[in-house]
């Protein structure tokens, strides 16, 4: 590797030809970061006693075939800010030919320096060639013909910007500022230097490189040009094209993080953890075939999370679960369409298994449940399922979750959807869409009506309102005004207003005369108060089991399943441990075994030949009965426990029985309370995740 000081304009010159390979991304600087530049080179050109002005790095490596006229390039790194200074370059030598203006250097000058290869034949004309999307709107602006119909919109918006810059600017200045612009030259040697190591490394100025731009740039950097090309063409660039340009940068990372977590099992990958998973993920994996199961799965996700479903009953299932906002699903959504796609379970059964995970969400966000757990519950479905009875076997681990973890049955489902705020609940369009379309052929557009409130929202309602309420008139206002029972949609917002009961009921365009399903029952319904608003929340509510469905299975079925998730257990009992025989070790251990077991109806017990494990999902806390006192080890990273009185001990890398990094010692009951609350920190853990560690 040979590294340089160099002026930018020095890089340039010369017979050679810079190529972006096709792995790059595509040329991304904005008119925030073409202003930026622009004033710096004002600022040096302007200023003699200013020599120079840093603007960042440029890394290459010479193509493995190159020609002896004219040597050629690949650039690794810098391709933004080349471009970039290609079309202020540009720009400048159509004005000094417009105009003859006179200044220290020639259009023509200009050219043969900084643009064109004047001898080189086809290709090897221009000095720079970038990716396909943007290649051929550069060299149509460096022949002067008209743009493609397909145009990059960058190199146009940028090329334009400077046109403007330029046309009123002293040339003298702006040439003399590009000149003193300096860069570090990084030139690799082919064979010897490793291009992706020093990439990684380079801390360059404009736009950052997202996770997605890190791997595509590991998996091809280090072949040969003609497979970089194949590869990018056959499968890199298909991906790009279902995202589309937009949704590539917002989704593309987030979509990669999936697909680790189903491959590698680890549902904990963070979002600024992709690259370094995956580049642990790729050693065991060919190029090829990994790129060929990222295309597939990237149709998977892309179907579900943009919309690109082109089945409509799929559609609008993927639709319903985009509209809750439960993206946690699709790792084990991405896994179901990958067995639908090999016919392993067919389009029927597919629809209803998205309809459990719609509900499941669902019911979970109606009955308050705390959401930290989702992650890992979909993350690790399918490790369970028996995909020779696909729909049953979800069905069955949907019904044996855990308290935690649970799905809602309908009894608590039809209690909480009945007195929870529904109005403030972030996902209102959604859940009055689905009310309103069940079982219709004819779908009602739900965005083109309002919310509306029977009972109207004012708190100082009107003298009719307080009499159709009663004489407890304000708890019932303030009971039921945000609940089912009270919402409803119409078209008529504003003419309803505050009006009496009757006369919304009544009016043209009222509640008597409206086609939608959710007003049903509402024109014969004499008066509105709280035995109404109560009748109609349980009628709406009954309606919601249909529409939300709880799996069910036979009795024996399901016992089936129970059955096998009890098959780990061991022989051994706590007389199998010579110091829980008797005496105070047992008496504590007695204590200490009622309260973990109240922690929540999840956590059971497994005795093993050394130790008492307690798990939720994994073991959480272990326990080694010694003769004196209990030993525990937590199983959860030490620097973790909060644990201000500094009982624990760092146990990380040591050998011992139990699972975690933290060890405690319970040699008293008096110290029983302060241990339970290190041990509900392990349970805590498990059950749940940091969701903004998961996002970050």
């Amino acid at each position: 590797m040979k590294a340089q000081d160099l002026q930018f304009t020095q890089l340039l010159q010369g017979a050679k030809q810079f190529i972006i390979p096709i792995f790059q991304r595509p040329y991304s600087w904005e008119i925030v970061h073409c202003e930026q530049l622009w004033q710096d080179i004002l600022r040096v050109g302007s200023h003699a006693e200013l020599d120079s002005h840093f603007i960042g790095s440029a890394v290459y490596i010479p193509e493995q075939e190159t020609s002896a006229a004219i040597s050629r390039w690949l650039v690794i790194d810098g391709q933004q800010r080349i471009t970039t200074l290609s079309l202020l370059l540009l720009a400048l030598k159509r004005r000094l030919e417009a105009e003859g203006v006179d200044t220290p250097v020639s259009a023509a000058e200009v050219e043969d320096y900084f643009l064109l290869n004047r001898y080189g034949k086809g290709e090897l004309r221009y000095k720079m060639l970038l990716t396909k999307s943007d290649k051929d709107t550069l060299i149509a602006l460096l022949d002067g013909k008209a743009l493609p119909e397909t145009a990059s919109h960058r190199i146009k918006e940028n090329f334009d910007f400077f046109s403007g810059k330029v046309a009123s600017a002293d040339l003298g200045v702006v040439y003399t500022g590009i000149q003193k612009l300096m860069i570090v030259d990084v030139r690799l040697q082919q064979g010897i230097d490793n291009p992706q190591m020093i990439f990684e490394s380079m801390n360059s100025t404009g736009k950052a490189l997202t996770q997605a731009d890190l791997i595509r740039n590991y998996v091809l950097m280090g072949l040969p040009h003609e497979q970089q090309t194949r590869l990018y063409e056959d499968y890199w660039r298909p991906m790009e094209m279902l995202f589309g340009a937009e949704n590539y940068t917002s989704y593309f990372d987030e979509f990669m993080r999936f697909y680790l977590v189903i491959h590698t099992g680890n549902h904990r990958i963070r979002k600024d953890e992709v690259y370094s998973q995956f580049k642990t993920y790729a050693l065991d994996h060919h190029v090829e075939p990994l790129l060929a199961t990222l295309l597939e799965f990237a149709r998977y996700y892309c179907a579900m999370a943009l919309g690109n479903e082109q089945d409509a009953e799929l559609a609008r299932a993927f639709q319903d679960i985009r509209e809750l906002r439960a993206d946690v699903c699709y790792p084990m959504l991405m896994e179901v369409y990958h067995d639908y796609a090999r016919q392993q379970l067919g389009k029927e059964e597919f629809s209803q298994i998205l309809l459990l995970v719609e509900s499941y969400v669902f019911r979970r966000a109606i009955c308050d449940i705390p959401t930290n757990s989702q992650r890992q519950t979909f993350a690790t479905f399918c490790r369970q399922l028996k995909k020779d009875r696909y729909l049953e076997s979800v069905k069955a681990v949907f019904m044996l979750l855990p308290s935690y973890r649970r799905f809602p049955g309908d009894e608590e489902f039809r209690r909480q959807l009945q007195i929870r705020n529904l109005y403030k609940f972030n996902r209102r369009s959604y859940w009055l869409r689905r009310f309103e379309n069940f079982g219709r052929k004819e779908r009602v557009m739900v965005q083109d009506y309002t919310i509306e409130h029977i009972m109207p929202q004012n708190e100082h309602l009107s003298a009719a309102w307080q009499q159709s309420l009663g004489d407890d008139w304000a708890r019932v206002h303030e009971q039921y005004l945000h609940t089912l029972g009270n919402l409803t949609l119409t078209g008529y917002n504003s003419e309803y207003s505050d009006r009496p009961f009757a006369e919304k009921r009544d009016m043209d365009g009222g509640f008597a005369h409206s086609p939608l399903k959710l007003n049903e029952g509402l024109g014969s319904c004499a008066d509105w108060n709280e035995q109404a608003i109560v009748a109609r929340a349980e009628r709406l509510a009954s309606r919601a089991l249909a529409i939300w469905q709880a799996p069910a299975l036979a009795d024996d079925l399901l016992a089936a399943y129970r059955d096998k998730k009890s098959e780990s257990e061991t022989p051994y009992t706590l007389e199998d441990h010579p110091n829980l025989a008797s005496g105070p070790t047992r008496a504590l251990f007695e204590r200490f075994r009622k309260a973990v077991l109240d922690l929540d109806e999840c956590v059971h017990e497994e005795i093993l030949k050394l130790y008492v494990a307690y798990k939720a999902e994994t073991n959480f806390v272990d326990v080694v009965p010694q003769a004196k006192r209990l030993r525990m080890t937590l199983n959860m990273p030490f620097p973790e426990i909060d644990d201000p009185r500094h009982k624990c001990r760092d146990v990380t890398n040591t050998g011992r029985w139990g699972n975690g990094c933290v060890e405690v010692a319970l040699e008293q009951e008096d110290d029983l309370p302060y241990v339970m609350g290190l041990v509900r920190q392990a349970l805590e853990r498990q059950l749940g995740e940091d969701e903004e560690a998961a996002s970050a």
